[in-house]
């Protein structure tokens, strides 16, 4: 979507004159930077966080976390969604159609649901676009963020996106920005390609909450009793230790 700034638009009595690219001045100092993060691809930008680690503490294994990404991502997924442009509302669409059944395991609440979670729990969320003989959209996917790496080119634009799982990866190529992949990122002040993540900024609270759980497990698992003492009674019962006694304990 921000083609039309990054090329530039010819005014309409141009004719034939050539149309400078234009670019930021920044955007190769921040290829660079980044493009240097990462040692297992040339390129290819990290993800400054552990999504699994942050998905597993404060969503898998924290009910709070878990609660409120829950609730907002369904009272999101349940909104009702308007198709429009300046001319007519359209109630039939081959756009609504394709969001009422966007492929053969989810429906529009299923995949709404998927976005605004991996959106919440990670700052970023990833739409893949499966196109059909006809070059239109056949399916649209949601593709896990944890697994996905952003591949900077030389003006600090996209120029592609890399989907790992295990020790396999496929490339998916943007030309102009235009590709099968929607990036859809919070604001980060401190990164230029990623979003972050709410998980990350409530990281410590998360901690102290899964801590203070196990710790009240675990004394419900002791029934409330010290896992040890050391009683002194003296040799008539009721007596106090020396000062050397009390050194060498």
């Amino acid at each position: 979507m921000f083609d039309f700034l990054r090329k530039g638009r010819a005014p309409e009595n141009a004719g034939d004159a050539v149309v400078e690219a234009k670019a930021s001045a920044v955007g190769p100092l921040m290829a660079g930077r980044l493009g240097a993060r990462l040692p297992e691809g040339v390129g290819a930008v990290g993800q400054m966080r552990d999504g699994v680690s942050l998905a597993r503490a404060g969503f898998i294994g924290n009910p709070v976390g878990f609660r409120a990404v829950r609730l907002i991502a369904e009272a999101a997924a349940a909104l009702p969604l308007v198709l429009q442009d300046a001319e007519a509302r359209y109630e039939r669409h081959l756009l609504l159609d394709l969001l009422a059944r966007p492929n053969p395991g989810q429906g529009r609440a299923e995949l709404l649901e998927a976005l605004y979670g991996q959106l919440l729990l990670s700052g970023n969320a990833y739409v893949e676009a499966v196109p059909d003989a006809a070059g239109g959209v056949q399916e649209l996917h949601i593709l896990r963020a944890d697994r996905m790496r952003v591949i900077p080119g030389p003006d600090g634009w996209p120029v592609g996106y890399e989907y790992r799982v295990g020790g396999r990866s496929h490339r998916f190529a943007m030309q102009d920005g235009v590709g099968p992949i929607c990036h859809i990122r919070s604001f980060h002040p401190q990164d230029d390609h990623y979003g972050l993540s709410p998980l990350e900024a409530a990281a410590r609270a998360v901690d102290v909450h899964n801590a203070a759980s196990v710790w009240s497990k675990g004394l419900l698992d002791n029934a409330a009793r010290p896992t040890g003492a050391i009683v002194y009674r003296g040799v008539d019962g009721h007596g106090s230790l020396t000062q050397d006694q009390y050194d060498r304990l």
